[in-house]
């Protein structure tokens, strides 16, 4: 079972979320993280700034990339990682990637990737968040359960939620590149954080349902370390909330003595 973690806002989150990134780094000073972007890791990035923790050796992979936009575009996933992670944590450039930006044939970006989070060392935390649809990267439901990094068709209910980044609905692209449901399980550790009503039939289908295809998100349930940040609104559906509270409220302290 996930360590299930409801709290009392998305800040709160995002403060734990950092914490743990931050003894990542206090283990390991040149980790590798698994970067998300969207509005749910906002408050992680902010909340590691404030704590001023030291990400210049860190290396980063972005989940995913839309594809058919052109180059520079203020959406594209590597200039939403640039502005919202690596130059406020001040991460070098040149050691964050996201799928695809190498230039190669996009055929084979997928395999290029794998290759390149392997040379790294693999993943050691995965932020992560998760749609309406229970998609986590684009990952949509049929996507496999060992799924590697691929092209993508994205939902009309995916564009729909994502439109709000754009000037126009019809400017949301129709395909990305996204590590696969079975690279993302093979980072050492995962978050997932959730906030909002809207989000909990897919955390307490994630968390709690069946590990299915139809619910991508389902797949964290085969991970061995994964923690599931949620605010009270995303946990309103879950089944065992008192139990998550029980467990949270009586943790034990691996630091004592």
């Amino acid at each position: 079972m996930a360590e299930v973690i409801i709290l009392g806002s998305a800040d709160e989150a995002g403060a734990l979320a950092a914490d743990r990134i931050a003894a990542l780094v206090a283990r390991t000073p040149d980790p590798v993280l698994g970067l998300a972007t969207g509005s749910t890791p906002l408050p992680v990035w902010a909340a590691l700034r404030e704590r001023g923790v030291d990400l210049s050796r860190a290396r980063g992979f972005a989940l995913d990339e839309y594809l058919g936009l052109p180059s520079g575009h203020p959406e594209s996933y590597r200039a939403v990682i640039d502005r919202e992670v690596v130059a406020p944590l001040g991460l070098d450039p040149a050691l964050v990637r996201v799928p695809g930006d190498d230039g190669g044939p996009v055929a084979t970006a997928g395999e290029r990737y794998e290759a390149a989070i392997r040379d790294a060392g693999g993943v050691d935390l995965q932020i992560l968040g998760i749609g309406r649809t229970g998609h986590i990267g684009f990952n949509e439901p049929g996507s496999s359960l060992a799924s590697r990094t691929r092209v993508k068709t994205l939902t009309d209910a995916t564009r729909a939620d994502n439109a709000r980044f754009f000037a126009s609905p019809d400017e949301v692209p129709r395909h990305c590149l996204t590590q696969g449901l079975g690279t993302i399980l093979d980072a050492r550790e995962l978050v997932l954080l959730a906030f909002g009503a809207t989000k909990a039939e897919a955390v307490a289908g994630a968390v709690e349902g069946p590990v299915s295809a139809s619910l991508p998100g389902s797949v964290i349930q085969l991970h061995p370390d994964v923690t599931v940040l949620v605010d009270e609104e995303a946990a309103s559906k879950l089944r065992y909330a008192d139990y998550y509270r029980l467990a949270w409220a009586h943790r034990l302290d691996h630091s004592a003595g």
